[in-house]
């Protein structure tokens, strides 16, 4: 359990880095040109490798290949919402609710 719950927290951690690197930059770099922003994103998805690598390394010896990608999944749509509501100021709508449903019916037919 400690294995699977120290993956969980370095993808939560990873997929914070890695949603700041692909869609930060349309709200605070949208008047600079698109190869500043690239730059900018390569330098905060370092951070996410550094995390996101360890955590897929650690969680592959208690969970499957498939197993691993599903709790991915969840973890990006996890920090994306309130990155897209709060952040990005996008409203939020029933879509998220959708989308996480159909995230619930990958776990329970991935772990059961």
């Amino acid at each position: 359990m400690r294995t699977i719950l120290v993956t969980v927290c370095l993808l939560i951690a990873s997929n914070v880095f890695m949603t700041f690197a692909w869609y930060a930059h349309l709200r605070n770099l949208s008047s600079r040109p698109w190869y500043v922003a690239a730059f900018a994103s390569w330098g905060i998805a370092l951070f996410e490798y550094l995390l996101q690598v360890p955590a897929n390394r650690i969680g592959y010896h208690q969970l499957s290949l498939a197993q691993l990608k599903i709790v991915q999944e969840v973890v990006t749509l996890s920090v994306f919402v309130p990155f897209a509501v709060f952040y990005m100021r996008q409203p939020m709508n029933l879509n998220f609710l959708w989308a996480g449903l159909c995230l619930l019916g990958a776990v329970f037919f991935i772990f059961r």
